[in-house]
């Protein structure tokens, strides 16, 4: 038996207009200006947490904890506005869902830096809640690159990490896969470029989903 985790914010879903328009305000919230789209976008994985001290180094605890209120509150209202129509899945995402949960031979996680909430919302939205053994969110776990998601769905899958490959578009996604001992599959059409995914512990790289069949059969001979 094998097993494949996703990622979701740049590797199944393009949320990317949502992401920046709740940090922007965050930043309001804050009083701060907001950094540029790409600083933005490059932390996009990390929990919030994390992300808010990444982004305002010279905010004080209390700061950024109003800050990540304010991005939660600014995302749930977009997501309870436009649906999951409004988080469109990347081209060839759903049918490489689909085409791996017919599959006798592989069980699919999810490891996500998005909140439990905002999670199951999306995979309700998708259709894709019967399809995943294990959804591992931020709620409960240190944020990426700490294995522990991937070490719970490891557990919730009964497959080794021998068997495993972690599909993501970010470095915390690699760096993750690499700290749990699973193999990591990297992807283009992210936040993540292919130098640092390689850099990162990505074993293969690939530009769309119409190469991900192949790349992953790869990855597990090698």
């Amino acid at each position: 038996m094998k097993l494949v985790i996703f990622d979701v914010d740049g590797t199944l879903v393009d949320s990317q207009a949502h992401i920046v328009s709740s940090m922007e305000a965050a930043f309001r919230e804050a009083e701060l200006p907001c950094p540029d789209r790409n600083t933005v976008l490059s932390i996009v994985g990390l929990s919030l947490p994390y992300a808010m001290a990444n982004l305002a180094p010279q905010a004080d605890e209390d700061t950024h904890t109003r800050m990540v209120a304010a991005y939660k509150s600014a995302f749930n209202a977009t997501r309870s506005k436009v649906g999951s129509n409004g988080f469109p899945l990347y081209p060839g995402a759903e049918a490489a869902i689909r085409a791996l949960g017919a599959r006798d031979d592989i069980k699919l996680a999810i490891a996500t830096g998005n909140s439990r909430r905002g999670l199951d919302a999306l995979m309700e939205g998708w259709g894709f809640a019967d399809l995943f053994v294990s959804t591992q969110s931020a709620d409960e776990h240190p944020s990426k690159p700490n294995p522990s998601m991937v070490a719970a769905c490891l557990l919730d899958a009964n497959v080794s990490a021998h068997d495993t490959v972690v599909v993501g578009d970010t470095t915390y996604d690699m760096e993750m896969a690499a700290a749990a001992r699973c193999r990591g599959l990297g992807v283009l059409w992210g936040y993540h470029g292919r130098e640092a995914l390689l850099s990162a512990g990505a074993a293969r790289v690939i530009d769309n989903f119409s190469q991900f069949p192949a790349a992953l059969d790869d990855v597990w001979k090698d």
